[in-house]
C-alpha cells in the first residue's frame, strides 16, 4: 500500500508520484497533489432549509408535513427532532422521532432550532 490517495477517476489504490503530480497506472489519470490536500480540507457541509450549517447532536424542527413511506403516519410541521446524526447519501440526517421511531430525513425539510 502506498501513502498516496486513491485515483479520483477509477479508485485504483496503486497511485504513484512523479514530481508534483500523482499518476494512476490503470487509467493513466494525472492530477496535482496540491488539489488532493485542498479537497481533503473541504468536507461536505450539510445545511438546513435556511442555510445554517448542521452538526451531529443538533436539534432541528420539521418545516413541512412529511409522510412516512409504507405507513399512514405523518411527521407534522413543527416536530422537534433532537440529537441528529449526519450521514452521507440522499437523506442527510439519521434520527429518532418520538412516537414514530428511527427515520432518515433530508436536510432541506428541517431548520435548526
Amino acid at each position: 500500500m502506498s501513502d498516496f490517495p486513491a485515483c479520483p477517476q477509477c479508485q485504483c489504490e496503486w497511485t504513484y508520484s512523479d514530481g508534483n503530480l500523482l499518476i494512476c497506472p490503470e487509467c493513466a489519470h494525472e492530477w496535482s497533489a496540491d488539489a488532493v490536500s485542498a479537497d481533503a480540507d473541504q468536507q461536505r457541509q450539510i445545511r438546513d432549509a435556511n442555510g445554517n450549517p448542521l452538526a451531529d447532536g443538533d436539534t432541528v424542527t420539521v418545516i413541512k408535513d412529511l409522510k412516512v413511506k409504507g405507513s399512514s403516519l405523518v411527521v407534522k410541521v413543527g416536530t422537534k427532532v433532537r440529537n441528529i446524526r449526519l450521514v452521507d447519501g440522499d437523506h442527510d440526517i439519521d434520527c429518532k422521532i418520538d412516537g414514530i421511531g428511527a427515520m432518515k430525513l433530508k436536510s432541506e425539510f428541517v431548520r435548526k432550532a
